[in-house]
This record gives C-alpha cells, structure tokens and sequence, in this order.
C-alpha cells in the first residue's frame, strides 16, 4: 500500500522542503527531459509509480536520507524498485543553469565535507570521518547556486580541489571571492594577511577585510541550507552518485528562494 503520495500536497511541502507550485515545476522540468521513459530505454513494463512519485521518491530520500527498505514501502514499491527509481530520476534532477546575469556578477565558492562511506573517494578528514570535498559556487547577489563539483577526497585542502574537480572553469568569467584557504590561485579574491614582520594590517586592509566577510558568509548559508537534504551528513551510496546527488539538491534548493 502506497504511503505517501504526489497527489496529496500535505507530503510535498515537509518532504522535500518545496512549496506545490514549486514542486510541480520540477517535475515539468524532469518530464522535459525525459523522466517518463522507462529506466534502461527498452521496451518493457512501464513505471509502476507516476512521474510525480517517483519525482517525490528521490527528494524524499534525499530530504530524509532513510535506507530503501525503509522508503520503498512508504510508496509502494520494494528497495530494489527504489533504487532504480533513484538512479533513473537523481540525474534528470540536475541543477538548470542560471540564463541571465549581469557582467558584473560575483561567484562565492567555498567547499564543505560530505560524510561518505565508499572509501574509494573518501579520506579520513577534519572532521574525524571518511569524507569528500564538494566545492559549492553562489552567485553573490542572488544568492542562487550557480555550480557543483565533482567530489574529491575530503583530505585534500580546498586550494587544489578547486583546480582539480574543474570548479576554478565553471563560474566562467565571473569574478570569484573564497576564504584564505584559495592562495595559489589566480583571480580568486582573498582577504588580506598580515605580511612577516607587520604587527597589524592597515585600517583600509582592514574594513575590506569586513566587508569580505560580510559577503562571504552567504556561501556559509548556501551551504547550512543544501544540507538541511539529509544524504549530503551521511552518503551511504556510491561516491559516483553523489555529483548527481548534489547538483539536484542544488536545484531543489534553488526552487526555495526562486521567487
């Protein structure tokens, strides 16, 4: 028996953290490309769940982070029907590139940890567990996500995993600001530090270091708010999912401030 249900509203709004016009224009978006062709394009039993469902399925656990055992019952399904829904939809769900910006627009990049258990990524980390590093830009006025990386293991600092997840290309010509923890590369604006020697920085070096800050935290908020989806505190599958995993968690978030 099916549980929870696309059709009654009551389920969209504390599940998956969207309001119901919000929801159904993701799953317009999802229909657009192609969520309603059975998982491996053959020929074959169609869906047992609707588009809808199944749409509700994938930001349910992302949202809630339960096992398939636990979420395949709540819509009817078995965990084996769950994982193919997961896998089918999770991709189409990506983040929609934002079409107009200003030439002036600023990127905010700052990575975070992702607690993930396939170890053929993950690395022991700051935060005592195997984790990955996914690099996260914003558009500084917006505040909108504009890009996710790929994940690299969570011991490596934010300076190279910066460069080598391809992250330093996808804010395109758009001025970045990051932390001091970017050093080594070109055009990233960083706060001042106090040179060898110096007791203290200049005034100036000093209110533009606020101001830096100021700014700056709206990435630290992008980041608090992507994680209110549950599976980016605790990744229990693949780690090839979980660039997938982040940029629909992106887009959901997106759809939240999207007025």
């Amino acid at each position: 028996m099916q549980v929870i249900s696309a059709a009654g509203s009551e389920w969209i709004v504390p599940f998956t953290g969207l309001q119901v016009r919000r929801f159904r224009k993701l799953v317009g978006t999802v229909a657009v490309r192609g969520g309603e062709a059975i998982s491996d394009g053959r020929p074959g039993r169609q869906w047992r769940l609707r588009l809808g469902d199944r749409v509700l399925l994938v930001a349910v656990y992302w949202r809630t982070n339960l096992t398939m055992r636990r979420i395949g019952p709540l819509f009817g399904i078995s965990h084996a029907g769950a994982h193919r829904v997961i896998d089918s939809l999770g991709p189409l769900l990506a983040l929609v590139p934002v079409c107009t910006r200003r030439l002036d627009q600023v990127a905010i990049v700052d990575g975070t940890l992702v607690p993930t258990r396939d170890r053929r990524v993950a690395a022991p980390s700051k935060n005592y567990r195997y984790s990955t590093n996914l690099q996260v830009a914003i558009d500084a006025d917006s505040r909108l996500v504009i890009a996710t990386s790929d994940p690299r293991p969570g011991n490596h600092n934010d300076t190279t995993v910066y460069r080598d997840s391809g992250m330093d290309r996808k804010p395109a010509d758009r001025t970045v600001m990051a932390d001091g923890g970017y050093h080594g590369n070109h055009g990233v604006i960083m706060p001042y530090r106090k040179r060898s020697g110096e007791q203290a920085l200049p005034p100036w070096h000093e209110k533009l270091n606020g101001d830096h800050r100021r700014i700056r935290a709206r990435i630290e908020h992008a980041l608090a708010g992507m994680k209110t989806w549950k599976i980016l505190r605790d990744h229990r599958r693949a780690a090839a999912t979980l660039t997938d995993t982040a940029s629909g968690i992106a887009h959901l978030r997106n759809l939240t401030l999207d007025s």
